[in-house]
């Protein structure tokens, strides 16, 4: 096993390599994972019975020092053991009943996919002028990673949590002040995803009203597109109808 920091509290074993750029700091995860007590074969805890697991964000739900460290060393798809000494673990009192005194601990971690949520915490903490004087291409960035935010949530049903991230990306993006008009199209081809995949969102939300009102931004913006004709088309029938109650 390689020593990650050179003091020998931290020692990783790569199984299977990953690949593009490691983790970066305040990055949100999306992990299995399993604990065992040194030369135990059951764990003490896993998510690998988790169809979903839930995505982790470092410096936040990831308490463990030796599992942050260890993350920051990983890649999208790798998959590794790290075996950590107790100041990197649980410490000298350990966490009873499960984790004795002084444990050495080895976990077992898969990185299924990671989101630079960092780079989007330090944009919505600027002030409004700030992030519009911010390059083009950051706004891009930052939206993208809130779409795909949106998307893992919406793949696991949970709509208002991908309606949330649809919206925050959108207003982002409709409250930029354009200086021209390539800057103004890079923006609308950023929107329209985010207006559709609202669309299908406040569907499932059962609001049809709405899902009809973001299909339509879509279609101001692309009116032979087809994802949005086809929802509007089905969905024109509703507000028909709903013009008649008072």
């Amino acid at each position: 096993m390689n020593d990650v920091l050179g003091d020998g509290g931290i020692l990783k074993e790569v199984v299977q390599s990953g690949e593009g750029p490691p983790v970066p700091e305040n990055a949100s995860v999306l992990i299995h994972y399993s604990g065992f007590l040194e030369y135990s074969d059951r764990p003490f805890e896993t998510t690998t019975h988790f169809k979903y697991p839930q995505m982790m964000k470092l410096g936040r739900d990831v308490t463990l020092a030796g599992l942050e460290l260890g993350l920051l060393t990983m890649r999208k798809g790798e998959f590794s053991r790290f075996l950590f000494q107790p100041q990197y673990a649980y410490g000298d009192m350990g966490c009873p009943p499960l984790i004795p005194a002084a444990a050495v601990i080895l976990y077992e971690i898969q990185i299924l996919d990671f989101l630079d949520s960092g780079q989007v915490d330090d944009f919505i903490a600027m002030s409004p002028e700030e992030q519009n004087d911010a390059p083009l291409s950051t706004l891009l960035e930052v939206v993208g990673t809130l779409r795909s935010f949106g998307n893992r949530f919406f793949n696991q049903s949970r709509y208002d949590n991908a309606k949330d991230r649809y919206k925050q990306a959108s207003k982002l993006l409709v409250n930029r002040e354009t200086p021209s008009d390539a800057e103004t199209e890079r923006i609308k081809t950023a929107l329209l995803p985010l207006y559709l995949n609202l669309s299908f969102t406040e569907l499932r939300l059962d609001r049809p009203h709405k899902a009809l009102k973001y299909g339509n931004k879509a279609l101001e913006m692309d009116s032979a597109n087809t994802k949005a004709l086809f929802r509007c088309e089905v969905l024109n029938p509703w507000r028909i109808v709903s013009s008649l109650i008072c």
